[in-house]
């Protein structure tokens, strides 16, 4: 049964900030924003997790294996450099959604996302080391079935762009509504999904879904692990089964081995 840990990452006060005293050069922002997405990914990917950057004000982790200490790292290293800071809110629940409920709520009752007074609000408790397990997160890793033969070699790039995220909206909608699941676009035409446990006849209603709504043929390999990194590294092992097999849906049989970097 899955457990999965998430953690909200929001910006204190960022929006009276990118106007204050003047508003702000908009890539001076953005850059900001692409930084400080790149170091959340390394902290907290340098500890198994997975990071995924939303609206970039709000940025939303998957940090089974992360503890108290480590979230209190984590905003003293991004006080340290940037002229923001960020608040966490940490959720768990073997639905990703529920979750993700209970990691907001700590931080939105702790003040507003715009409140000049709130700053590094740290709340909610990470899962005791003694209480995790290998199944605690199961990842989906989604791909379009030859998204560059379809789209990327014949369209322009913005009308590629709208097919993709098309497909990616429909799945995202499809997976919250009816399991739960929250899915994150990662680039090019790859999607991401923090899942429960769903079954092969779960994932291939998804599929059917978004082909149905979308007209985006989809694929995906699903791992399941004690963190993110090892079940996503799984999934992807299990997704190119997919592409070997010619099959839509695949799941991995044990962890992958992860290489030494």
């Amino acid at each position: 049964m899955t457990n999965t840990q998430l953690t909200l990452v929001q910006i204190d006060n960022y929006g009276p900030w990118t106007v204050t005293p003047d508003p702000r050069r908009e890539m001076d922002l953005q850059t900001l924003q692409s930084r400080l997405f790149a170091d959340l990914a390394q902290f907290v990917g340098s500890r198994d997790g997975y990071v995924f950057f939303t609206r970039f004000d709000n940025m939303v982790a998957v940090t089974n294996g992360l503890d108290h200490h480590d979230h209190e790292l984590l905003q003293e290293s991004i006080a340290n450099r940037y002229p923001v800071t960020i608040s966490l809110g940490i959720g768990a629940d073997r639905n990703p959604a529920v979750a993700l409920e209970r990691a907001t709520d700590v931080v939105q009752r702790a003040g507003s996302a715009q409140d000049g007074d709130r700053r590094e609000v740290l709340a909610g408790d990470s899962i005791a080391e003694a209480d995790r397990t290998d199944s605690d997160v199961q990842i989906a890793h989604f791909d379009v079935n030859d998204a560059t033969g379809k789209y990327t070699d014949r369209l322009n790039e913005f009308d590629t762009f709208i097919h993709i995220e098309q497909g990616y909206a429909s799945l995202m909608r499809h997976l919250r509504e009816e399991h739960g699941a929250l899915s994150f676009f990662v680039g090019g035409d790859n999607i991401i999904s923090v899942t429960p446990d769903l079954t092969e006849a779960q994932y291939q209603a998804a599929i059917e879904h978004v082909e149905a709504e979308a007209d985006v043929e989809l694929k995906v390999g699903v791992g399941t692990a004690s963190n993110a990194h090892e079940a996503g590294f799984a999934a992807k092992h299990a997704l190119e089964d997919c592409r070997h097999l010619g099959t839509t849906v695949e799941f991995a049989s044990e962890p992958a081995e992860i290489a030494d970097d």
